[in-house]
């Protein structure tokens, strides 16, 4: 079974419940230092996926927000861009 980002429809029309991947892997520190991971958490535009997307929690959707900001202060990651992936 792949890790899903998106809510995608089931065969039977059902949708998946949505989780925090963070609360379920244990992980405490989002790194901005990682732009693989923190491009898992953006559109193709380059805009932070929302949290009723991702299903993220309140608490970790604001490190990944802060995550990010801090990467693209650091030429890690693109403010902008046509196709990101």
């Amino acid at each position: 079974m792949t890790m899903s980002l998106q809510n995608e429809a089931m065969n039977s029309g059902e949708v998946r419940k949505k989780y925090c991947r963070f609360k379920k892997a244990g992980i405490k520190y989002i790194d901005y230092k990682d732009p693989n991971f923190l491009l898992k958490l953006l559109n193709d535009q380059g805009r932070i996926l929302p949290r009723r997307i991702t299903g993220t929690s309140l608490k970790y959707q604001r490190k990944v927000g802060q995550a990010v900001k801090r990467a693209r202060h650091l030429a890690l990651l693109p403010f902008v861009a046509d196709s990101l992936k």
